[in-house]
């Protein structure tokens, strides 16, 4: 595996541009608009107030998209054409780690603008987000950057899943970490640990929750790479 190999994957991908830089930002433009649109519409809030929105993350569920397809309907191809596994995988994660740093580029400008002109001049913070999105523009752009890389490579894993262990292993996968998630909100209920988890993250701040997001996407593309190890398409 070399670096021009990384490349070819890379641009195998962008064949299908679509996927990849239109739609993700389609998307997060007719959240815009609907939100900008109520905002104008709407009574001006009062005097340091503003319209909130998380519409903005619409943009990072979508970027799971592409990861996801990126598995799914792509390595077969890839493969036949003599891409070798880690290659593939090397060059999907490439693509999505490059993709996330510059649309994390862009999310930033876009929040320094609405701050600029008072919400887009009808009072709405629709690219700043309480907690996660609050802070200067490199901070919003590396907390964008990590978030936007980790829904990457988690679409990806899910489409490794499948390709191992079929659709039966790609519902337990998906009904486990449900589960599991489920079971911690309810633990957490039942021992009335949602204050003290709520300190936790209050404490952590938006800096410290991108170094988590940063741990996870590790672990992800760790465990994406061993399933990928063991694909057969």
């Amino acid at each position: 595996m070399n670096w021009n190999t990384l490349v070819k994957v890379v641009r195998y991908h962008l064949f299908g541009w679509i996927l990849y830089v239109a739609a993700p930002w389609v998307v997060l433009a007719i959240n815009f608009a609907l939100y900008l649109a109520g905002a104008a519409s709407a009574k001006p809030p009062p005097p340091g107030q503003f319209y909130g929105s998380g519409a903005v993350f619409a943009i990072y569920i979508c970027f799971a998209i592409p990861g996801l397809v990126g598995m799914l309907r792509s390595l077969p191809f890839a493969l036949f054409l003599g891409v070798s596994r880690r290659a593939y995988y090397a060059g999907t994660a490439l693509l999505g780690v490059g993709l996330a740093a510059v649309y994390g580029l862009v999310l930033a400008v876009l929040q320094v603008i609405e701050r600029a002109t008072t919400g887009w001049g009808v009072h709405l913070q629709f690219f700043q987000v309480a907690y996660i999105l609050a802070g200067p523009w490199y901070l919003t752009w590396l907390t964008s950057f990590v978030g936007l890389a980790v829904l990457f490579v988690y679409g990806m894993w899910f489409g490794l899943v499948y390709w191992r262990w079929d659709l039966a292993g790609l519902l337990v996968f998906a009904t486990a970490q449900v589960t599991v998630g489920a079971a911690g909100a309810l633990a957490a209920t039942r021992t009335g640990a949602w204050p003290a988890i709520g300190r936790f993250f209050t404490t952590l701040g938006a800096a410290g929750l991108t170094g988590v997001l940063a741990a996870l996407a590790v672990v992800l593309l760790a465990g994406g790479y061993a399933t990928m190890r063991r694909v057969t398409v």
